[in-house]
């Protein structure tokens, strides 16, 4: 009989813990050759150590224990080549999500570099473009960020993956309230859903158009007079409002406990009623 090496041996000349030794006895793929029925010692020897070589060769291309587990009941070439191309499918398929994820990322970081760096307190006439909301209808008074939790909490109910995060949830006021200068009677919640987003539920989609918008040091207590700013300028431009506008806090207590860096942002879509003063 070929010489038998202890576990502690083998893992190491296998790079593997003894733990993760146990672990694949325990799933029935390397059983030790010997097993001293007084110690315990578990022993090992040319057989397990081609299917250690085996497991450690398809554990590098990040094939699943339980599939590997399938293929050592059932070793044949044929079943090999499957294996693989499943395998290579199941890779395709992380790297377009790591791809999704990092675009994620990416945007997340350019907004929080734009909210930084904003021009606080200028009012903006901009492009508009198309997007995508979760509009939830919700008459909400604000006095600090954690009257929103219990609304934010039904919007992310029920999903697989959470789409809620700072910077694209907000709130809305009806061109009626904006015209009547209710600015802390909120009509409703809404979700921002960016183009890496998955969401199960009722999406509407925001057309592109005109808005004006700012971006100012606070957070809702503070927007009621920047909403008064919003609309004597729009009357001055001969702007009324087309739609809902969206709040939302860029920066807030969920990324800083500094109020001094919180930042707001007002959005207003508008069409043109009349020329400019």
């Amino acid at each position: 009989m070929d010489k038998l090496l202890p576990i502690g041996a083998v893992a190491k000349q296998f790079h593997l813990s003894v733990s993760t030794l146990r672990h694949y006895e325990d799933l029935g793929l390397v059983i030790p050759e010997r097993v001293d029925s007084e110690t315990g010692y578990r022993y090992y020897g040319p057989r397990q150590f081609e299917i250690l070589n085996t497991i450690r060769y398809l554990r590098a291309l990040d094939m699943p224990l339980p599939e590997i587990a399938d293929f050592l009941r059932n070793r044949d070439v044929d079943r090999m080549e499957e294996k693989l191309r499943q395998q290579k499918a199941a890779v395709a398929e992380k790297r377009r999500e790591l791809m999704r994820i990092e675009a994620k990322i990416d945007r997340r970081l350019r907004q929080l570099q734009e909210a930084q760096d904003a021009s606080l307190g200028e009012i903006r006439q901009r492009p508009m473009p198309e997007c995508r909301l979760v509009w939830m209808r919700q008459e909400l008074r604000l006095h600090s960020f954690l009257d929103m939790e219990q609304s934010i909490r039904a919007l992310d109910r029920e999903q697989r993956e959470t789409a809620i995060f700072l910077g694209k949830v907000g709130v809305s006021l009806s061109p009626e309230k904006l015209q009547a200068g209710r600015f802390e009677e909120y009509d409703g919640i809404f979700l921002v859903l960016e183009e890496e987003d998955r969401f199960h539920g009722k999406i509407i989609r925001i057309p592109a158009g005109e808005c004006v918008q700012v971006r100012f040091r606070g957070s809702h207590p503070q927007a009621p007079a920047q909403y008064r700013k919003l609309m004597d300028y729009m009357a001055r431009e001969g702007w009324t409002a087309a739609g809902f506008s969206r709040e939302i806090t860029l920066i807030d207590n969920g990324l800083t406990e500094d109020t001094e860096k919180f930042v707001t942002e007002i959005t207003i879509p508008v069409t043109r009623t009349r020329p400019a003063e």
